[in-house]
């Protein structure tokens, strides 16, 4: 009797689900084209909203363990994690190194990437730190006036990434159970999100004006001041212009970053709820029958489809089921894990649209370079595992031990982690200056021998 009484209730649920689209989509049908835009914006999320109370009132039970797992993830991983750096990222702001780094930087991001030279800050925390820093930065730098509208949606679409310990210990190590992809994986991400970078330096480039500092004339061939007392300058108007003592500006700095933070967790928890409810609804299993014919036309095994539908809604999920396919071969669970980390799943959309809501910066660029993005993951997967291999020394590299084992809650993981961050930030800032630097002494030579 009971599992007849389940039964009739997944039943009545799909009829409700497909009554409210039935209906949707022919209120879409009957109306013109400004009520259509009207109709999505407005009206479907409140029927979206609708069938989610309806779902959660039927499944209680498991609405509510859902609920406990996503806070389980935020509390124990995800809070203690980033907490630290999104601290210290608004203390630099405020102490002006954002703007020393911006003008010492200025010579390699601007050509690369058609960014302020304050956009390397966000794309080394960003690589280091993970989803969704690089969202909270740039929003951060366009608050502050230290990049225009187009620079701030350049920068957005290739600094918010995943992090190496993600990839690396919970979807190599605990998703999958194969350490020795997370080289594979991790280079795949990276390398894209790079080329992602490079390809949106074009975009509106004949459209916008440069915010360059007016204090940046090291290019100049009348420039009698050098980078460096430049970045000097930079670094002492930026801290006489923001003016705050140092005990206010950490108690803001605090503040702001917990604030944020609760907003991220509170997106884990809708979204591991979201998630969970069509599952049971069988609306996975609807959108699974569509997309395995694209799987098997691009001859990747069609057992993944649960993992990328999954993946489009939420990262975790996503990577979960692709790493326990056994009918799908190591190569094609990199192949769909990569792509699934470079989307990146609506639950990270939603925290970048919610981030930057204050601000003038477009969502849709970013969505945009999110599908770019995750092609390219895939396709440097398949050119990494086959024709051009990873460097013996990358793929046979000893790995920290931490970054061997699955995410854990104790705290020597998260000294760990922090620690392994921490240096990666220096690492990619140090490289960065390095370059940067060779080019401006360069430019400075050729400039005098004119």
């Amino acid at each position: 009797m009971g599992l007849k009484f389940f039964s009739g209730v997944d039943e009545m649920l799909n009829t409700i689900f497909f009554i409210l689209l039935g209906l949707f989509f022919l209120l879409l049908l009957l109306t013109s084209f400004n009520t259509k835009r009207r109709i999505l914006l407005f009206y479907l999320p409140a029927c979206l909203s609708v069938l989610l109370t309806i779902s959660m009132i039927i499944y209680p039970k498991e609405a509510f363990e859902a609920a406990v797992n996503g806070l389980s993830i935020w509390w124990n991983i995800v809070f203690p994690g980033l907490l630290p750096f999104f601290v210290l990222s608004q203390i630099l702001i405020g102490l002006g190194v954002v703007h020393f780094l911006g003008v010492l930087l200025e010579p390699i991001m601007r050509p690369l990437f058609n960014v302020p030279g304050t956009g390397s800050f966000v794309l080394a925390m960003g690589l280091a730190s993970g989803f969704p820093l690089g969202a909270v930065l740039t929003n951060k730098l366009r608050l502050d006036g230290l990049c225009s509208k187009v620079e701030a949606e350049r920068l957005l679409s290739f600094t918010n990434t995943a992090d190496p310990l993600f990839m690396f210990g919970a979807v190599a190590v605990g998703m999958m159970h194969a350490p020795q992809a997370g080289a594979l994986i991790a280079a795949a991400h990276y390398l894209s999100s790079v080329t992602v970078g490079l390809l949106m330096r074009f975009y509106k480039a004949r459209q916008e004006k440069s915010t360059a500092p007016k204090n940046i004339t090291w290019h100049k061939k009348n420039s009698r001041q050098g980078i460096f007392p430049q970045a000097l300058t930079a670094l002492i108007q930026a801290r006489q212009k923001d003016g705050r003592p140092f005990g206010r500006l950490l108690g803001e700095a605090v503040k702001e970053s917990v604030n944020t933070l609760l907003l991220v967790g509170g997106f884990i928890i809708l979204f591991s709820v979201v998630i969970s409810i069509l599952d049971l609804a069988g609306v996975v299993d609807l959108f699974a029958a569509t997309f395995s014919s694209f799987l098997s036309w691009i001859g990747l095994e069609v057992a993944l489809t649960p993992a990328f539908i999954s993946g489009f809604f939420e990262i975790d999920l996503g990577c979960q089921l692709a790493g326990s396919i056994a009918a799908a071969t190591l190569n094609e669970k990199v192949m769909a894990v990569s792509f699934i980390i470079a989307w990146s799943g609506l639950s990270v959309h939603a925290q970048v649209a919610s981030i930057i809501s204050s601000t003038d910066i477009s969502i849709y660029p970013y969505l945009l370079a999110r599908v770019v993005h995750a092609f390219l993951a895939a396709l440097y997967c398949f050119l990494l595992a086959g024709p051009l291999p990873l460097p013996s020394f990358i793929q046979h590299k000893t790995l920290p031990v931490f970054l061997q084992t699955a995410p854990r809650s104790n705290l020597s993981y998260l000294c760990a982690k922090l620690l392994f961050m921490g240096e990666h930030v220096l690492l990619i800032l140090g490289f960065m200056l390095f370059v940067s630097l060779f080019v401006y002494t360069y430019k400075k030579y050729k400039m005098k021998k004119e």
